[in-house]
């Protein structure tokens, strides 16, 4: 019974120092795996949309909707509009994770930890003036009175940007009002303002359509839409058919070229890759369709980005669908399955494999340690070579009683116990070469 318990033990420790390898590494790959894996995504994100009342808003109230039904709340907050809106992404204080951008707003210094998931519909820049006939370029409207908006706004800084490039200096003769929306189109009607600039809601078409109605005003027609597009590459060319705005009165009355920023949904870098799916997909349901300005399925759109593509949403737009367990499962199950799904493969991997060849390691750990007491023999075998003197094959024959006393105190597997006493044969061989050996000193009685 002793000796069972004694075997048992023997065989437990053994097998421990030959598994101890594969678990060491089996649990730095699934700690590697967990270290790069992300974390399970959040239930609460928040966008910074627009003004109340605004598109922005009314799109963020249908994302949120949409990601209500799988468990995530989308808290909507308020701006001033696209330049506030990355003012807030830029700053991780302020806690936003996503927002809606016009699109040629970011610079370098604020893009650096931003992606974009695309393009989710185009915010056409629309001019109108008053003038007794059509306008061909916007040079045409140096030294008069120009309502671009308030300081900070989409608007102010798009149409900087296009004055600028038809040399209109806002130190010159021309006059710039920082006024938008309402304010802008009554100074146009009472005769406060040469024209105006309108993007966004202010440009609605039904904003369009009451402009167009108003005696003496006109709408800007960018007869160089090409040449815009070439230089600005964040703008896009629309062409607007006759009657697009009123067909009874045919409004416009010809083609009309229009420049549009797109704009586009904006997230940190390292948003979670679960929530991309779902903000995607809920930018196809609430963008996919036809409008004035779109044809179906031309939103959202992957190839229309002013920063980087998050790589999950290239993923997405690839592959037209979620991931395989997000289409399937509920939000939090394949949120958890995919999490699992990192550990178990590293186990998988190499634990399995290196338990098929746990028999094979056992048996090369009890052999490696029978091979060295071997070793130490064939040392011992060496430095008989030869004469020795009395003193030194004692210490030879105590060197060789050491290395018996270990293999016997030694604990060894039953299943080796051949190799074991062929071994203590071997070392009696050892012993009696050593005890036959003349020393140096029989040698000089015997001369």
């Amino acid at each position: 019974m002793r000796g069972s318990l004694k075997f048992t033990a023997v065989s437990v420790w053994a097998l421990v120092q030959t598994l101890g390898p594969i678990l060491l590494l089996a649990v730095l790959a699934i700690w590697g795996a967990l270290h790069f894996v992300r974390a399970a995504p959040p239930h609460t994100i928040t966008i910074s949309t627009g003004p109340a009342g605004s598109a922005f808003e009314t799109v963020a109230e249908r994302y949120a909707k949409i990601l209500a039904r799988s468990g995530i709340t989308l808290k909507v907050v308020e701006s001033a509009g696209s330049m506030e809106n990355l003012a807030r992404l830029s700053d991780r204080k302020s806690r936003v994770d996503i927002a809606l951008v016009q699109a040629g707003l970011s610079q370098d210094d604020q893009a650096a930890d931003l992606v974009s998931l695309g393009a989710m519909f185009y915010q056409p820049v629309t001019i109108f003036y008053r003038s007794p006939k059509p306008l061909m370029r916007l040079s045409d409207f140096r030294s008069q009175r120009i309502a671009i908006g308030p300081e900070g706004s989409g608007t102010r800084y798009l149409a900087l940007a296009l004055l600028k490039a038809n040399e209109i200096d806002p130190a010159g003769p021309t006059r710039l009002l920082p006024l938008e929306g309402d304010a802008a189109r009554e100074a146009l009607l009472r005769g406060r303002a040469d024209a105006i600039f309108l993007t966004g809601d202010s440009a609605s078409p039904i904003t369009i359509r009451e402009m167009l109605h108003a005696e003496g005003i006109q709408l800007f027609g960018f007869p160089q839409a090409d040449a815009y597009v070439r230089r600005f590459p964040y703008l896009n060319k629309l062409v607007v058919p006759p009657g697009a705005f009123d067909l009874g009165e045919n409004l416009p009355p010809a083609e009309v070229n229009l420049l549009a920023p797109a704009v586009e949904l904006v997230a940190h870098s390292d948003l979670h890759p679960a929530l991309v799916d779902l903000l995607v997909d809920a930018a196809v349901q609430v963008h996919g369709r036809a409008t004035l300005l779109q044809s179906a399925g031309q939103f959202p759109n992957p190839a229309m980005h002013s920063l980087p593509l998050d790589p999950e949403a290239a993923r997405y737009y690839k592959s037209g669908d979620r991931s395989f367990t997000y289409r399937y499962l509920p939000f939090w199950l394949a949120s958890l399955v995919n999490r699992a799904v990192v550990v178990l493969v590293p186990i998988f991997v190499l634990l399995v494999p290196g338990l098929r060849y746990l028999p094979q390691l056992y048996r090369w750990r009890i052999d490696s340690r029978i091979h060295h007491r071997y070793g130490e023999l064939m040392a011992i075998e060496r430095e008989a070579l030869g004469s020795l003197s009395g003193e030194r094959r004692a210490v030879l024959l105590e060197r060789l009683r050491a290395v018996e006393r270990s293999v016997i105190s030694g604990k060894m597997p039953a299943s080796h116990a051949e190799q074991l006493y062929l071994l203590r044969q071997h070392m009696a061989f050892v012993r009696e070469s050593l005890s036959r050996s003349p020393t140096v000193e029989d040698q000089g009685l015997a001369s």
